[in-house]
């Protein structure tokens, strides 16, 4: 470990002081902005992103091994049987020349997000700070000196984002006792106490006091994580995140066995999206591909169409689309994925105002092509019907009981006739409604 200097001490102090002044949020207070904003990135980057997917003449999915059938980039690690020293000296190959904090930002504004996370530490256990309690960090780089955190945070803070960091928790693969993989010998209780008290919980407290984010992603999933994340350590970490920051939103991948009722929103499996309504706000991780960090040679992208799809069909049951990009290891992001995002921004800069700040309207039920969502704005109150495939009649039929005062294509604002029939209203549509593979919306006010 490098020696830090005493300073620090200080500056933590410092820092510390403002995240317990600050007023208290209730609980619906701070989920405000998360309920409204319903499309945020996410992004997988660290030491991974230099083998891309590939080490020793292999590459993910490799189906010779048996642990080796995924595609995810950040496991590489465990997936390619990587051994320690060869994964840790990575580190010293880690430098991001081309990382630009605004430039990331600035896509995810372009794009139509509101929110960012990044992975600041996954389970490699490799942290992208400065950390005071682990030398496997940033500091360890050709990279040291840069606080790719801060820069991200200042970025977030210009274009009106707002942030929070995902943290491995669980699984860090490390650190001597920290969990590994099903297919190793399990860590026993006592052996991951050590790592519990001595990494993971001062390390969250070190992401609160420095950056004092607005949400947390902690990451366990079904029932591998519960012999270590017991009921008694996950209160324990929420009682830390809740002591340090009244604004910090916890997710319930703290704890996907057992999450309890202190978590502020739920999150959803990888690429799961719920039929149903939840019991609280949620989202969901998506991956543009089949990885969520860099793969050289995963060149199976979605359409931007698709996942435009999966972000209304989200929106319309109250959830959230939290999208992944895997930058380079030089720090500049895929173009492929830069195409998908500038190109659903697109389609949020005229229908933007059918997802943001929305909720689920429960008067006519939703099918595999029509989706709704509703808001109100003081005494007005507005329906958004999306038309997730074309009408082959271009004649939209709504059996809906309220009386429409207006009916108008969202993207154009052109006015949409519309007459009562026995079952409601029927609202002729453009004849060019099949002009390309977007969504269109029908915005109807409501008298």
């Amino acid at each position: 470990m490098r020696i830090k200097k005493a300073g620090s001490i200080i500056i933590l102090i410092f820092l510390v002081m403002p995240v317990l002044g600050q007023e208290k949020a209730t609980p619906n207070d701070k989920l405000i902005w998360f309920e409204e904003a319903r499309f945020g990135m996410f992004v997988h980057w660290g030491l991974y992103s230099i083998l891309g997917g590939s080490y020793g003449g292999r590459t993910m999915p490799d189906t010779t091994l048996p642990n080796g059938k995924s595609w995810y980039a950040e496991w590489i690690q465990q997936r390619l049987e990587i051994p320690n020293e060869e994964y840790r000296a990575l580190a010293k190959k880690f430098n991001p020349v081309n990382f630009d904090a605004d430039a990331w930002i600035a896509e995810a504004k372009n794009a139509g997000m509101k929110y960012f996370v990044i992975t600041a530490k996954h389970h490699d256990g490799f942290a992208l700070w400065d950390s005071e309690v682990s030398d496997f960090d940033i500091g360890a780089t050709p990279f040291k000196g840069r606080d790719i955190l801060g820069e991200l945070v200042a970025a977030c803070k210009k274009y009106g984002l707002h942030y929070g960091f995902y943290y491995s928790h669980w699984q860090d693969w490390e650190h001597p006792q920290g969990a590994i993989p099903y297919w190793k010998p399990a860590r026993n209780d006592a052996d991951f106490e050590k790592y519990w008290k001595g990494k993971s919980l001062p390390q969250v407290k070190e992401l609160i006091v420095r950056y004092d984010p607005d949400m947390l992603w902690f990451d366990t999933w079904d029932e591998e994580a519960k012999e270590l994340i017991t009921p008694k350590r996950r209160d324990e970490l929420i009682d830390l995140v809740r002591s340090l920051s009244q604004k910090c939103l916890i997710n319930g991948r703290i704890a996907m066995h057992d999450p309890g009722n202190d978590i502020d929103f739920l999150e959803m499996m990888d690429n799961a999206y719920p039929k149903e309504m939840q019991q609280k706000p949620w989202q969901t991780p998506a991956t543009m591909n089949h990885t969520w960090a860099y793969h050289s040679k995963d060149f199976n992208w979605k359409s931007s169409g698709q996942m435009l799809r999966y972000l209304v069909n989200n929106a319309s049951k109250g959830g959230n689309y939290l999208l992944n990009i895997g930058p380079k290891a030089d720090g500049s992001l895929p173009l492929p994925g830069v195409r998908r995002l500038r190109e659903m921004g697109a389609w949020l800069l005229t229908n933007g105002e059918a997802i943001y700040k929305t909720s689920a309207f429960h008067d006519i039920s939703p099918t595999q092509e029509i989706v709704y969502t509703q808001k109100k704005e003081g005494n007005k109150k507005y329906v958004y019907v999306h038309l997730l495939s074309d009408l082959t009649s271009n004649q939209l039929v709504l059996p809906l009981k309220e009386e429409v005062a207006y009916c108008e294509l969202l993207d154009t604002g052109e006015s949409l006739p519309m007459t009562l029939v026995d079952t409601g209203i029927s609202i002729k549509l453009p004849t060019r409604a099949a002009y390309d593979n977007s969504i269109n919306v029908v915005k109807l006010t409501l008298k």
